[in-house]
């Protein structure tokens, strides 16, 4: 049986062939009762648009590549689930514009490519993961640098184009959090000299609030291990030998404030009664906690949608205009934070 074209879906409907081109590229200059008529012809004829032909006229590929960035020694299992949650909501985003993700985990440099613009396999590329990797970082410098239609997430260099949770607003809400229930004597976990500068953007919300409402923190930021879990556990160990007297703890992820509920938990300190706890990112994992953690968590489903409109333009813009990408912006766009209040902090 002969397959259908798009000539023929245009004699059935009526209308040029061009018109049928534009219904299925989306146009916006087509109006409803002839996108009606044209989308009927085809599914008469079961008609299938050929994508391929369409975007070497249009010059496009119709795909966003995503990169995730790992640490070389983690397993599937052990990527951080927020980068998870994060490419979800990358891939619900693009695919409401019309597009599909290429997605490639990559951790050592015998995996590191981003050139996907460049050879004309992705009309984006978007990159996330975590930060404990500086050397795929690096490798990313030159591409996010040097491509207008490349983002990331986070803050790993300056001046590209970047979207990023509204860190200093975060560690604010924070701050007035604990000091609304009482807490007095915080303690910020944390290193945040590191090369991404968000933990450091939480930490100066924090203690820029404080000083505000009349408190101050005290930090620990030279944490050796490089497992976030593990580093909220040895937070704990380090202020127990140094002695240092606290009452709550805003931590700079969930994972940090994961390890220290736990070592508090072991040594039977109670929270929140004695000790309340706050994280940052909103991960799964901290309602499931024992006590349920309290966490600031960013509006994910903002930020796939934000990153992908900065590279691909904005899906209202019509089609008889040139989409391009504006150069990168001095300040990264902020996705919105909420604070998502649980026991770890709610005395009784």
């Amino acid at each position: 049986m002969r397959k259908s074209t798009a000539w023929d879906v245009a004699e059935k409907a009526g209308v040029s062939q061009s018109t049928v081109s534009r219904v299925f590229t989306g146009s916006t200059r087509i109006s409803d009762p002839t996108r009606e008529r044209v989308l009927l012809a085809a599914k008469e004829l079961d008609y299938i648009p050929d994508k391929r032909a369409s975007r070497l006229r249009s010059g496009q590929t119709g795909v966003v590549a995503v990169v995730v960035i790992t640490r070389a020694d983690d397993s599937a299992r052990e990527v951080n689930p927020f980068a998870y949650v994060l490419l979800g909501s990358v891939c619900r985003a693009a695919s409401a514009m019309g597009y599909e993700t290429l997605v490639s985990f990559q951790a050592s440099e015998d995996q590191f490519y981003g050139r996907y613009v460049e050879q004309r396999d992705a009309d984006a590329l978007i990159v996330i993961g975590t930060t404990q990797n500086p050397e795929a970082w690096a490798h990313f410098d030159s591409v996010l640098h040097g491509d207008d239609s490349a983002i990331c997430w986070g803050l790993p260099f300056d001046d590209v184009r970047s979207v990023r949770s509204d860190n200093q607003l975060g560690g604010k809400i924070a701050a007035d959090h604990l000091w609304n229930l009482g807490y007095r004597n915080p303690v910020f976990l944390g290193p945040i000299e590191q090369s991404q500068r968000q933990f450091h953007e939480r930490y100066e919300g924090f203690v820029e609030r404080l000083k505000d409402l009349g408190g101050k923190a005290h930090v620990m930021r030279d944490l050796s291990e490089t497992n976030r879990f593990e580093q909220g556990r040895e937070a704990i160990a380090r202020l127990e030998q140094e002695g240092r007297s606290y009452d709550s703890i805003f931590a700079a992820c969930d994972f940090i404030a994961l390890g220290a509920l736990e070592a508090l938990s072991e040594r039977g300190i109670a929270i929140p009664d004695e000790v309340g706890i706050v994280g940052y990112d909103g991960i799964a994992a901290t309602k499931h906690a024992n006590p349920p953690l309290t966490t600031i968590r960013p509006d994910l489903e903002e930020a796939g949608r934000l990153l992908v409109a900065q590279v691909l333009g904005s899906p209202e813009q019509p089609d008889d205009e040139p989409q391009s990408s504006p150069m990168p912006e001095a300040n990264p766009r902020l996705a919105p934070v909420a604070l998502i209040e649980r026991s770890s902090t709610s005395k009784r």
